[in-house]
């Protein structure tokens, strides 16, 4: 945006975001005194959209629309075409990637030298082309490694076809690298110098935002949390190395934890759910707490509606168990026990409403 000129300036900017753009872009704008319109979708967390206010101040107006990344640019692109305002991209631009490649230069500052391994995130590759394109021409032995979530693997998808494409559907628990389809220019630079992969299920990006919080002390959110999470089993690397995964954003509302915890208990495969028919009487549950929990069992929801006019009565049941090897143990005492049990697929529409 320094960049721009006089005319330009007054023309005004806009830009589509998840929220982390957004706020780099407020930011400009107030510093620099020029109008500016940020796109967001309208799953946009609060916290982020108080940092872009607050940023911005009087410069900048949010505008909120559709569910996607993809839809709130579609509708920033048409009013920059029908107003004649300034596009600001959020990656598909070569002022974009330069600048998002500036994070490679202050880690090798700060370093004092380049990492021998870098993780980075991708939503739509600006970030990883520029750091990719600053490493390769001064630093190649640095092995630089694309992480990107499970549900919203775009630029993969694009590398595998030979160009980008748009993927029908994403998932959005990563809002801030929720991206449909990679850009162009990012996906040229990215397929002509190439780098490895990684690819990060949602949950292991939850247990790794709980473990930089309690553990490190910083708040991620789930884009944040995805580059350092591929070092919990996706990522090898050896014990000498210097390994530098870049954590891309800090907006996480604090409500969502409850969300984060349960994500990554049943990822870690600590958290289960059963449908459990327990027999209307007196000392059903005291049966099934002593011979079906193990001693570092914990019963984490109960939910059972006494019917006075059935023999037996459905509960739905969650157990926590205090590590994911004693799950054959309390499967074998499930089945052994005379109640009747129903395991809940994860992958069924009633334990996605329970998680």
């Amino acid at each position: 945006m320094s960049t721009l000129t006089t005319t330009e300036r007054a023309a005004g900017v806009v830009c589509a975001s998840a929220g982390n753009h957004g706020q780099g872009v407020a930011y400009a704008c107030a510093r620099l005194g020029i109008k500016g319109r940020i796109f967001c979708p309208t799953t946009t967390p609060r916290q982020k959209r108080d940092r872009m206010k607050s940023l911005g101040g009087d410069w900048v107006d949010l505008v909120f629309v559709g569910n996607s990344y993809d839809e709130a640019a579609a509708a920033e692109k048409s009013v920059a075409q029908t107003t004649g305002a300034i596009q600001v991209p959020a990656f598909d631009d070569l002022r974009t990637i330069a600048g998002q490649g500036t994070v490679a230069i202050e880690i090798v500052d700060q370093l004092g030298t380049a990492p021998d391994v870098l993780l980075v995130p991708v939503g739509g590759g600006g970030l990883l082309a520029g750091c990719l394109t600053w490493l390769h021409e001064r630093w190649p032995a640095t092995r630089v490694i694309g992480v990107e979530p499970a549900g919203a693997a775009s630029m993969q998808a694009a590398l595998r076809a030979g160009h980008p494409v748009r993927l029908d559907h994403i998932e959005t628990f990563a809002d801030g690298v929720a991206v449909r389809k990679a850009g162009d220019k990012t996906f040229e630079i990215i397929n002509r110098i190439g780098c490895d992969w990684a690819t990060v299920a949602e949950g292991q990006i939850c247990s790794e935002m709980l473990d930089l919080y309690q553990v490190d002390g910083v708040i991620a959110e789930p884009a944040g949390a995805l580059a350092s999470a591929s070092l919990r089993s996706v990522v090898s690397v050896e014990p000498d190395q210097t390994v530098v995964a870049i954590v891309t954003g800090g907006n996480n509302d604090v409500s969502r934890y409850s969300e984060i915890i349960e994500r990554s208990l049943v990822f870690e495969g600590r958290k289960h759910y059963f449908l459990v028919q327990f027999p209307q009487e007196p000392g059903a549950l005291r049966h099934f707490v002593d011979s079906v929990l193990g001693p570092d069992d914990d019963i984490v929801l109960f939910e059972y509606t006494k019917r006075s006019n059935r023999e037996l009565g459905p509960a739905l049941v969650g157990i926590e168990i205090g590590d994911p090897a004693n799950l054959p143990d309390l499967l074998r005492r499930l089945a052994d026990s005379p109640l009747q049990v129903e395991a809940i697929d994860p992958d069924s529409p009633f334990y996605r409403f329970l998680v």
